[in-house]
């Protein structure tokens, strides 16, 4: 059997494990990095890009089964590798639910004969996540489920919860919450304060997200789960959040890039492309969170891609859809925090590649010899205007639209195979 083997060289070598960004390049062989060399060398002319680990994406909807007309795996596996995003962790709340060990299989074989990309399915935490009855969470681990959640919607059965809580920790499996206090958080379409008031906007209080996160971590604490946190979006979360850390609870937590780079300004005149769950918050509680990122002690980036069709977005602002895709702008919209000194290189992609990757007990994330060949190369500078049009999402419904954007991905390789990108040359 031939060994295929491709040397990338004059790169800026990203490295999240070490914190360091050096010139230098490396030889992919049969799926993994087998040598990595500093300087220029002999092979595949990289011009000086960067090369990153592949972005591992927790929480991507794909709308297979049940609204296949929203997203399929073909479009969104192809959205990703534009993206940079070589591993998508896709969430259950799909029609129907994947709470049981045949849905879940159908996913996996749809996603393994459509998708460029990797593909890790999260499992729902109750069946139809309907929060009452627990589902098979062994089954579905055995059938390849990477972790359990009920999305967004909150568990609001406490014992419930701790049960579900209780028997994961046994099997080890980890488990994804969406902090929101529920009854607070309905019906809601915007943060409260000011802009919320003068929209005539139903609103809820930042603190409905800390009153989630202090119910979850007393729990944490009673059942010693693993548990992470799909979004972070208020500074007043953020001390709960440490203090849990701190007394060694297993947990860590996630934010979406919007909430890292938009505000509740943005949604300006009832732009419902910018309605998102949980709502845009305040600036002072986005920079919070950049913070918050820049520090560790949120753990990983995400895109939340949640496919929207138009005529769920082009209603009223109240009873528009919530959500955004993500997997094509994740990269340059993170590349904002690189450009305003709020995170360099390897920080941003320490939460965009490393951590996802390490709470998953992945290999990828990193640049070592002996690590899967999940890479991305990408200008960090080039300037381009956002069409919505060119995303290769079925959904369009970005709040990056005609938005000035810097950061281009030229090529994604998965496994050593390139995915995107015009062809960077052949066998070495």
């Amino acid at each position: 059997m031939s060994r295929t083997t491709v040397t990338l060289t004059n790169a800026r070598l990203i490295d999240p494990e070490t914190g360091e960004e050096t010139l230098g390049g490396l030889t992919l062989e049969d799926g993994l990095i087998t040598a990595r060399h500093e300087g220029v060398a002999e092979g595949i002319d990289c011009g000086g890009m960067c090369l990153a680990p592949g972005i591992v994406d927790i929480g991507v909807k794909i709308c297979e089964p049940g609204e296949r007309h929203k997203e399929s795996f073909g479009s969104a596996g192809a959205a990703a590798a534009a993206g940079g995003v070589t591993t998508m962790v896709t969430r259950p709340d799909t029609e129907p639910t994947i709470d049981n060990p045949e849905t879940l299989e159908f996913v996996a074989r749809r996603a393994r004969e459509a998708s460029p990309v990797r593909v890790l399915p999260m499992a729902a935490l109750t069946k139809g996540r309907a929060g009452r009855e627990m589902t098979e969470i062994g089954f579905l681990m055995d059938a390849g489920a990477v972790a359990f959640t009920d999305g967004d919607h909150v568990v609001s059965d406490t014992k419930a919860l701790s049960r579900a809580l209780t028997y994961a920790r046994s099997r080890g499996a980890l488990l994804v919450g969406h902090v929101q206090e529920p009854i607070l958080s309905a019906g809601a379409a915007a943060t409260s304060g000011k802009f919320a008031s003068l929209r005539g906007l139903p609103a809820v209080s930042p603190m409905a997200e800390r009153m989630g996160l202090d119910r979850d971590i007393a729990l944490l604490e009673m059942t010693g789960a693993r548990y992470h946190v799909d979004q972070i979006t208020t500074a007043r979360a953020l001390p709960a959040l440490e203090r849990a850390k701190r007394n060694g609870l297993d947990i860590t937590a996630g934010v979406s890039i919007h909430h890292l780079t938009l505000n509740e300004l943005d949604v300006a005149d009832y732009r419902t492309f910018f309605k998102v769950k949980p709502p845009l918050r305040s600036e002072d509680d986005r920079m919070a969170v950049v913070q918050a990122v820049a520090s560790g002690l949120i753990d990983i980036i995400c895109s939340m891609h949640t496919p929207q069709d138009e005529e769920s977005k082009r209603l009223p602002f109240e009873a528009a859809a919530s959500g955004a895709v993500g997997l094509q702008t994740l990269l340059p919209a993170a590349m904002r925090l690189v450009h305003s000194g709020d995170l360099s290189l390897p920080q941003l992609w320490r939460a965009l590649s490393l951590n996802p990757s390490r709470r998953l007990g992945l290999d990828s994330g990193r640049l070592s010899v002996g690590a899967p060949a999940d890479l991305v190369l990408f200008d960090p500078d080039a300037p381009f205007v956002l069409d919505r049009f060119k995303l290769l999402s079925k959904s369009r419904n970005t709040p990056f639209d005609e938005a000035r954007m810097q950061g281009r991905v030229q090529a994604t390789w998965v496994g050593g195979t390139q995915v995107f990108g015009d062809p960077l040359g052949g066998p070495q």
